[in-house]
């Protein structure tokens, strides 16, 4: 099991849309071999600070998600309309 930080910074009024677009990408993450959950958590301190921590079973099951067509789409919509700046992704072995 490997647990998968992701953290994002929003475009000041972006928020919601982020929020929005968080859901349908989980709905895909739900459909991917290997993932357990996910969970979107808004720092109270900086409301444009986001973190996904996700769960999968091996690094490579989260690898195989982020090369997917699906996630690259949905990271270049983002570069383009929502994100601040370049996401960071932190992974926790267990």
């Amino acid at each position: 099991m490997v647990t998968i930080g992701m953290n994002y910074k929003m475009i000041p009024g972006k928020e919601s849309i982020f929020e929005d677009a968080f859901n349908n990408v989980l709905k895909v993450m739900n459909e991917m071999e290997g993932h357990s959950e996910s969970f979107l958590y808004k720092d109270v301190n900086d409301p444009q600070s986001y973190l996904i921590v996700s769960d999968w079973s091996s690094e490579e099951a989260f690898n195989g998600f982020i090369a997917s067509d699906k996630f690259k789409n949905v990271v270049n919509w983002g570069k383009e309309n929502i994100l601040a700046g370049r996401p960071s992704h932190t992974v926790y072995k267990k």
